[in-house]
């Protein structure tokens, strides 16, 4: 869709999307840590792009900026996301009407080109981005006029995961890091009570498998992760933020 808006985009204006994209929203808001990516350019402090593999990141693989195009060959700063955040919910760049067309759902929480969501009884406009190298997320909190914009030059779902907590922090709450988690120690007769697999979402399944005298967990097409004890019924894993619960009825059996 992003690659036909940019061929668009080209045609009406005959000029290239760089160009547009630079005279229509860089200058005009002061953007002047974004642009077109170039892949021979110098651009100074442009970060490096890695992705995760068994044995730690290695580096990403070479993309030619002229096939994400329209759909993603942006670079940008914390900084100047927050400048379009600013420029774009003050009527610097959309009529009021296409603003609020854009940020109105029409499919699912879907509006045009943004995710349109309730978060916490907040409003949330948001929308992330991925490219070999780079995972992004921008939230928009228009009630607030919060803006939480990460940046990662690691792919994975870090920045989502760092955009809701830098939320909740900003809103008063209280975040618990992974490292901050204490492990415990439980009898393998109690890990053993968890093993199976769980419906989590139609089509997806969470396998719990005792290995040793480890639980591990593995979402349905995911890799096998370990996970560790917290409580007796409370797990968490490190190689992501993510924790699991268990719940039993009267008699001790597993139930969810």
């Amino acid at each position: 869709g992003y690659l036909v808006l940019g061929h668009v985009i080209e045609r009406v204006t005959g000029a290239s999307y760089e160009k547009f994209v630079t005279d229509n929203i860089f200058t005009p808001l002061g953007m002047k840590d974004s642009g077109y990516d170039s892949n021979t350019a110098v651009i100074p402090r442009r970060a490096s792009g890695y992705m995760p593999s068994p044995h730690g990141p290695v580096n990403a693989g070479f993309v030619h900026m002229s096939i994400p195009h329209a759909a993603g060959a942006l670079y940008s700063t914390t900084g100047d996301l927050l400048r379009w955040e600013q420029g774009l919910f003050g009527g610097k760049v959309l009529s009021p009407a296409s603003l609020a067309r854009m940020t109105s759902p029409f499919k699912s929480d879907y509006g045009l080109g943004v995710a349109v969501r309730t978060v916490n009884g907040r409003k949330m406009v948001q929308h992330g981005g991925g490219i070999d190298g780079f995972n992004t997320m921008l939230a928009f909190y228009p009630d607030d006029k919060l803006t939480v914009a990460v940046l990662a030059n690691l792919n994975g779902e870090a920045p989502t995961q760092l955009a809701a907590k830098l939320a909740d922090l900003a809103y008063g709450g209280v975040v618990q890091l992974p490292s901050e988690r204490k492990e415990i120690t439980l009898p393998a007769a109690t890990l053993a009570k968890y093993v199976g697999t769980y419906e989590v979402a139609p089509g997806v399944n969470m396998m719990m498998r005792l290995v040793g005298d480890r639980l591990t967990t593995q979402l349905t097409g995911q890799q096998q992760i370990p996970a560790f004890a917290e409580s007796e019924t409370k797990f968490f894993l490190k190689v992501v933020d993510a924790q699991v619960e268990f719940f039993m009825d009267p008699t001790g059996a597993v139930t969810h």
